[in-house]
């Protein structure tokens, strides 16, 4: 209760992870909180990327579909916390944009 470094900690985690995201066009959604949502649209979709991030690359990430979210909003919720390296969310950054492109799903890649 007395320290904040945890908390500062986690939020600035989930920053980088949503500068991340951004940055290589995959399609993160506002939040204010700790949780960096990933827009999928997809209830299908959402979950094999779930499935193939656990398989191939080690990471769990818990798909929100309907009735959590309104269909067609479907997501992936991460939660980086204090513990996570930027070397650590390169590479999952790294990961998603080639699932993005395994599942011909499009990049929001700035001109």
């Amino acid at each position: 209760k007395q320290s904040s470094a945890e908390r500062d900690g986690q939020q600035a985690a989930a920053q980088t992870l949503k500068d991340l995201f951004a940055d290589a066009g995959l399609p993160v959604m506002d939040s204010t909180t700790h949780i960096v949502p990933l827009l999928v649209g997809d209830p299908v979709k959402a979950k094999k990327i779930s499935d193939i991030l656990l398989a191939e690359y080690g990471v769990y990430v818990q798909p929100i579909n309907y009735p959590t979210v309104p269909r067609g909003s479907e997501r992936l919720r991460f939660t980086p916390g204090p513990a996570h390296t930027e070397a650590m969310m390169k590479d999952l950054t790294k990961a998603l944009v080639e699932i993005w492109s395994r599942m011909d799903l499009e990049l929001a890649i700035a001109a």
